[in-house]
């Protein structure tokens, strides 16, 4: 399968490099540092056991009009980068090629092909302009959910911390060959997968924790363990997860884990950097609207409170407003 992922940060390397192994015909959308490491040197993957993979030979540009067309396009950017590149990934595709998106909190397409009463509605701290859902037709999206912890310890080199599991779904619920395909290469890659009838339950899942853990480890610098261990932190997560459960529960998400369970969860992980904190460490934008600001959207559409995710979200904003003017 030719595949080409747009994005190769933490994520999208691991993916990249796992899949390339498998046999598979790997290319990569980048810039800066990264990119050029890719071209010269390729990309290292390094493991939590001491081993480490390594592709030497990879095609990788800045311009989507380099590659050609391919069968499976990975969305591994941060959301907010989405809209930069949507109006060139037409140069990536054919009649029948996939996109699946790879980005942590809720996707622009959330209420595409949605059974409620808010069927098509655009999200717009997620695609204010509709420039993203004019580019990428519905049609073409398979979404996914990464459980697998990451970071970019160098360019070039990724440094794989947690976890393995990469969960699919068609927007409309059906188990289609095309998911059980992609499901199949990504274990043949090494990795976890498999398919579910509700990929928005499990976009909410992981959105549950990415919005409280993510804020309080960029206000706080703390990492996954820490916030768990604390008391007070602990105590702020588990009451932001119940603001955004009591949003969830009102669009017909039910949660097949409980508010403990999750952060258990989370404090398994150890003492891992999310990937917000990562930012911040390294000056670059903050992806607040894809884990908060759209949560707080919805909060409005189903006339649901959230006074202490607005108050966070508040102080992520000013953080973030910060950062953007010594981004990198």
């Amino acid at each position: 399968m030719r595949i080409c992922i747009v994005g190769a940060g933490a994520i999208g390397s691991l993916l990249g490099v796992k899949l390339a192994k498998s046999g598979q015909e790997v290319s990569f959308i980048d810039r800066g540092e990264q990119l050029a490491a890719i071209q010269s040197e390729g990309l290292t993957l390094r493991m939590t056991d001491g081993s480490s993979s390594a592709i030497d030979k990879l095609n990788a540009s800045d311009n989507c009009h380099d590659l050609g067309s391919h069968d499976l396009i990975i969305l591994a950017l941060k959301a907010h980068q989405i809209r930069f590149v949507a109006e060139h990934l037409g140069a990536l595709m054919s009649i029948d090629t996939v996109v699946m998106t790879v980005q942590n909190g809720l996707p622009w397409w959330y209420f595409q092909k949605h059974k409620g009463e808010l069927n098509n509605l655009t999200l717009n701290t997620l695609d204010p302009t509709g420039s993203i859902k004019a580019n990428i037709d519905a049609d073409r999206i398979i979404g996914c959910v990464a459980y697998a912890a990451a970071s970019v310890g160098s360019p070039g080199v990724v440094d794989h911390i947690e976890g393995s599991r990469f969960t699919l779904g068609e927007l409309n619920g059906e188990k289609s060959e095309r998911c059980n395909l992609i499901a199949a290469m990504l274990v043949n890659a090494g990795l976890k997968s498999y398919v579910v009838e509700d990929i928005r339950a499990e976009i909410w899942l992981k959105a549950w924790g990415s919005l409280s853990f993510n804020s309080i480890s960029a206000l706080t610098r703390a990492t996954m363990v820490d916030i768990c261990r604390f008391s007070d932190t602990r105590k702020l997560a588990e009451n932001m997860m119940l603001e955004a459960q009591t949003i969830a529960n009102k669009l017909g998400i039910e949660f097949r884990h409980s508010i403990a369970k999750r952060i258990a969860g989370a404090e398994s992980v150890g003492p891992h950097k999310t990937s917000m904190l990562q930012d911040v460490e390294a000056k670059r934008e903050l992806e607040i609207d894809a884990l908060i600001g759209s949560i707080l959207e919805l909060a409005t559409l189903t006339d649901t409170p959230a006074p202490i995710i607005e108050t966070v979200y508040a102080c992520i904003k000013l953080l973030n407003n910060e950062l953007k003017n010594t981004c990198v």
